[in-house]
């Protein structure tokens, strides 16, 4: 049995960081549930086990890969074993991955690569969420990345693609609203048109955090989902306007960099609690629970179970 959250903070969550554990334990935080990197945990045993074992008697818990490489040429069966586990350990209310690809004749790159979305990608993409939703026993949830460029070998938009991803699999959508908003810019589009094509009744949970501006080295002005500053007031917005569309959907606050204390990401998550208290009930259907007997619960606006 896990506490329920305090009423309007449900269904918003935190990206729970190692500086921040101790406190999190020791005296709670504002947060209806958290968030933590699969691979972190990825160990036989030891206090990192210790202290999530203990997070996850308080909270409920959501999963975010890294390392899965769902866009690659072939899945790591032994990493997929290991997700499994930790599964099959906390099981958690969430688990999700990135639209994207790290691995690569056996080398493993510590980034999040652009895929093309084009047949071939869309093909080997569906068979590998597929595979994973497999072993799992339940429902993947799939994130969009951040890009900075339109691959020339496109030739589908990323809301068309992703649709035929979860019409094929039954996946649910890690829809990254600070992802979009940077994509957008950088390829000098309306991220609100972005959107458009989105399959948004998959949407099982939602990313906000925040971004950067940088010059590349042409003078061209991007932005950058760094992770490190507070969330952008342009995505603030365009997370209200998400939120007209879907109705409420579990919402987390991540930052990976120049962590600030605790209390300052509580106020961000507070924030997305409220307008979420505010929001008119869903417009389009809520995913259905997960597959298999360990799938997760369809989504509500209720506390956790």
């Amino acid at each position: 049995m896990h506490a329920a959250a305090p009423p309007g903070l449900a269904l918003a969550g935190l990206g729970l960081r190692t500086p921040h554990l101790p406190q999190v334990l020791d005296t709670g935080c504002a947060a209806g549930f958290v968030e933590v990197h699969a691979e972190n945990y990825m160990v036989a045993g030891g206090p990192m086990l210790r202290q999530l074992t203990a997070v996850r008697a308080r909270y409920e818990l959501s999963l975010h890969g890294v390392g899965l490489s769902v866009g690659g040429e072939s899945l790591d069966e032994p990493h997929l074993a290991r997700l499994a586990e930790l599964v099959r350990r906390f099981e958690p209310r969430w688990v999700s991955e990135h639209l994207a690809w790290s691995r690569h004749q056996g080398r493993c790159f510590n980034d999040l690569l652009p895929l093309p979305y084009d047949r071939p990608t869309l093909e080997r993409v569906c068979r590998h969420v597929d595979r994973v939703q497999t072993v799992l026993k339940r429902r993947l949830l799939l994130e969009n990345p951040s890009t900075y460029l339109r691959l020339s070998s496109s030739t589908l938009d990323e809301g068309e693609f992703l649709a035929e991803v979860v019409r094929r699999t039954g996946c649910g959508l890690l829809l990254d609203v600070t992802n979009v908003w940077v994509s957008a810019h950088n390829q000098g589009a309306d991220p609100q048109a972005w959107l458009e094509a989105w399959p948004l009744q998959a949407v099982g949970e939602i990313h906000l955090a925040g971004c950067e501006a940088v010059v590349d080295p042409c003078g061209r002005p991007l932005l950058v989902d760094t992770h490190g500053a507070p969330i952008d007031e342009a995505v603030w917005r365009l997370y209200a306007h998400v939120l007209a569309r879907t109705g409420p959907r579990p919402t987390l606050i991540e930052r990976d960099r120049r962590l600030p204390p605790l209390s300052e990401l509580e106020r961000e998550v507070r924030r997305a609690a409220g307008l979420l208290a505010h929001v008119a009930p869903s417009t389009v259907a809520a995913p259905a629970g997960g597959t298999g007997t360990r799938g997760a619960p369809a989504l509500r606006s209720e506390g956790p179970a």
